[in-house]
């Protein structure tokens, strides 16, 4: 059997990683879309290094857009088979994936206009809206904790990754020859102690393990701090300034996690009376998909529904659906706090809202997770005087800041603990993707002192042979 790598080799997105039988048998882990790759992107997620219609089976990890953000154009492109999920990560999947369409859609519109007037043909999108939603057609749904067979050759079963709600790290027992081989896939690996989900689960013994390096070289600042930092950045900028605090939130995930903090504030007697928008409706959506899987929380968090139904609203709180809400806000001159999409800043109305305040002293903006070098967010974090957004330059007044503490990957003492219940003697080789090519190597000299011999970094598009 052999394993091919075609996204998320020596980048943080775009998983895709496929496993080939000696009968030819192809089956597809995860089906993710690049983001933040500045000029590359659009080109890397036309082509996936692989023909949809010989994929057989796909296996999907979790609901990420950098996981099952290419899943309607595999359909589109001829696959036809079975993608197997959770329940939490179909729901979340469908409405991601329509989102990403209409996102698509709108930004062609602007960019074909252009196209049209220097007589260039026109672009279409990856995949339209109606693509996505024929996406969801295939999706069967396994919980966690049971082997399923999907065929006579293979069985897998899905663990807790605690990345997200449905996040999983799959399991593999592959017969081939009369022989069963384990492959071990991590997904995104979440944190031990996160505020909401429980922890990633212990795994059973591998012979091979595809694994997430996107923190192999950083430790996070304490999770348990989080609503305080929230509160200085709005005591700084809303109450001392008199500004806007502006935080780029992914949709699924973090949006909910930054409510979460900012509910408990309010428990504690310790949050401001501000207005506070949540400006993304797939947030909205998400949030209640999320409410609706409780069991999937912790045990704090489910002892803390006992006396708080919500614990994702507080006063103050407010969803903004329309497009011509969102744009008023940039009109109002009060203190507000506003979250919204994309996490990178790549996209989304976070884009408009920072460009339309970041030349403004009073104003912060803060990142509150991961960023591609190459994505606004990325460029952001190295501080420059002047960035440019929708091709204007801009003065960086605003003061920009970053929470750390609130990654949802695991740093490389989770990532660590992840694979302590793994013998590493019995580890025949390690395979690290989803990171920068320079953290996996640190990561990678990390796993040798731990006693895995063999950990290999492919780059894109690489076959291995295993066994």
């Amino acid at each position: 059997m052999k394993i091919s790598f075609h996204g998320a080799a020596r980048t943080v997105t775009g998983s895709k990683h496929l496993l080939t039988l000696s009968n030819g048998k192809k089956y597809l882990l995860d089906c993710g879309m690049f983001q933040g790759m500045g000029k590359d992107t659009e080109t890397l997620n036309r082509t996936f290094g692989f023909l949809p219609t010989e994929v057989d089976y796909m296996i999907l990890s979790h609901a990420h857009i950098d996981h099952c953000g290419l899943i309607p154009k595999l359909i589109k492109e001829g696959y036809n088979g079975k993608i197997f999920a959770t329940p939490a990560t179909r729901d979340l999947a469908a409405i991601l994936m329509e989102d990403s369409a209409g996102i698509q859609e709108s930004d062609l519109k602007f960019v074909n206009k252009k196209r049209a007037i220097s007589g260039q043909s026109y672009l279409s999108p990856l995949y339209t809206t109606e693509d996505a939603k024929k996406a969801t057609e295939h999706f069967v749904i396994v919980d966690y904790g049971q082997w399923h067979a999907i065929d006579d050759q293979v069985q897998f079963m899905y663990l807790d990754a605690g990345h997200i709600i449905g996040s999983t790290t799959v399991h593999l027992k592959i017969n081939e020859n009369g022989k069963e081989t384990r492959l071990t896939f991590s997904g995104d690996v979440g944190r031990y102690r996160d505020t909401i989900l429980r922890s990633p689960a212990d795994f059973p013994q591998a012979d091979y393990i595809i694994m997430e390096s996107t923190y192999g070289n950083k430790l996070h600042k304490d999770v348990t701090g989080t609503k305080d930092l929230l509160l200085d950045w709005i005591t700084k900028t809303c109450l001392q300034k008199k500004g806007k605090l502006i935080l780029p939130a992914f949709s699924v995930g973090r949006t909910q996690e930054i409510l979460f903090e900012l509910n408990q504030l309010e428990q504690e007697n310790r949050l401001p009376d501000l207005p506070y928008f949540v400006d993304s409706p797939l947030s909205m959506e998400a949030t209640e998909i999320i409410k609706s899987y409780p069991n999937y929380f912790n045990n704090q968090v489910k002892k803390l529904l006992q006396t708080d139904n919500d614990p994702f609203s507080f006063k103050g709180l407010r969803f903004v659906k329309s497009v011509e809400e969102s744009k008023s806000l940039n009109y109002r001159d009060e203190p507000m706090v506003i979250i919204s999409a994309s996490g990178m800043a790549e996209a989304g109305r976070v884009k408009h809202h920072i460009s339309n305040n970041i030349e403004n002293s009073r104003n912060s903006i803060v990142l509150t997770g991961y960023c591609e070098p190459n994505s606004l967010g990325g460029r952001l974090k190295l501080h420059p005087k002047e960035v440019g957004i929708f091709g204007v330059r801009h003065m960086v007044n605003a003061e920009i800041g970053d929470i750390q503490g609130m990654s949802a990957h695991g740093d490389y003492n989770d990532l660590c603990q992840w694979l302590a219940c793994q013998d590493p003697k019995l580890v025949k080789k390690l395979f690290l993707v989803h990171g920068e090519y320079d953290v996996q190597m640190d990561f990678k000299n990390r796993l040798i002192s731990k006693g895995f011999s063999d950990v290999e970094i492919p780059a894109m598009h690489t076959e291995v042979g295993l066994g």
